[in-house]
């Protein structure tokens, strides 16, 4: 790696292809109604609003994604990996999309619907601490990079309260992931580097 660095660009055009394959595959989980007419649009649309929230995750991560690399002139090898990692935590989330469509949102399925956004989260989170963590070396850490760790936060206290209201309702777990889309939508931090 020290002879062949890998840029931000390069690390973010990988993510970038990545992501886009997982907005495709989810896409394919949507199937034509057998009924025609206003009652088969009825009948799908609990799975278009369940494919609309997993589009919403993954176009959060995307733009939260671009902003968070744009920051740094490189990447090491803990930014390397805990991308990777977080990925991976993604990948997963068109697997259990089609899970819940499949079984109707079901209690079980919202759970472990809301067990990925979980895992997601965690995983995102620990690629913005590698993120702050080489922005601390390089004294470029911003007042927003305090808020947006609280936004973690405030998101994995979500996530593990909408786990056990999936058993309630499974519409209360979807509302709680939902909620978190609201506190992603802008990146809290400066994107623009502060003047030398």
């Amino acid at each position: 790696m020290a002879n062949h660095p890998v840029t931000p660009a390069r690390t973010e055009a990988f993510s970038d292809g990545v992501i886009a394959i997982i907005i495709t595959i989810m896409v394919l989980e949507l199937k034509i109604p057998h009924i025609d007419g206003w009652e088969g649009l009825r009948s799908i649309l609990p799975i278009l609003g369940v494919y609309a929230l997993s589009f919403l995750f993954t176009s959060m991560y995307w733009v939260n994604h671009h902003a968070m690399i744009h920051r740094i002139p490189t990447v090491n090898h803990r930014i390397l990996w805990t991308n990777l990692f977080f990925l991976f935590t993604l990948s997963l989330l068109p697997f259990f999309t089609g899970w819940v469509i499949e079984h109707r949102m079901s209690s079980f399925s919202a759970a472990l619907y809301a067990v990925t956004l979980l895992v997601q989260a965690l995983g995102f989170m620990s690629l913005r601490l590698a993120v702050n963590s080489l922005l601390a070396e390089q004294g470029e850490l911003e007042p927003a990079d305090h808020a947006t760790r609280r936004k973690h936060v405030m998101s994995i206290a979500l996530y593990l309260l909408a786990i056990p209201a999936a058993y309630l309702r499974p519409w209360i777990s979807f509302l709680l992931a939902a909620v978190v889309t609201t506190l992603w939508v802008t990146p809290t931090f400066a994107t623009r580097r502060r003047p030398s």
